[in-house]
């Protein structure tokens, strides 16, 4: 298995230290796999999307003009 070093910030980890029985290697281990899973499933859903790049960016311009003007009413 390989190693990584992992940097949070002072205040994070007081609190983890807090928490002395969790396994904080293991929940960061968790959350790496699930992003992992995430990227994954991103990945073969774009392999098989007919759309181009320029149709999702329009469709996704649609969309952020349809919710500004949703939110404006």
């Amino acid at each position: 298995m390989s190693n990584i070093t992992l940097s949070v910030p002072n205040e994070i980890h007081k609190e983890m230290k807090q928490y002395s029985e969790v396994r904080w290697s293991e929940v960061a281990r968790k959350a790496i796999t699930e992003k992992l899973d995430a990227l994954r499933l991103a990945d073969r859903l774009a392999k098989k999307s007919k759309l181009s790049q320029e149709d999702v960016e329009e469709f996704s311009r649609k969309i952020k003009a349809l919710a500004t003007k949703r939110l404006r009413e």
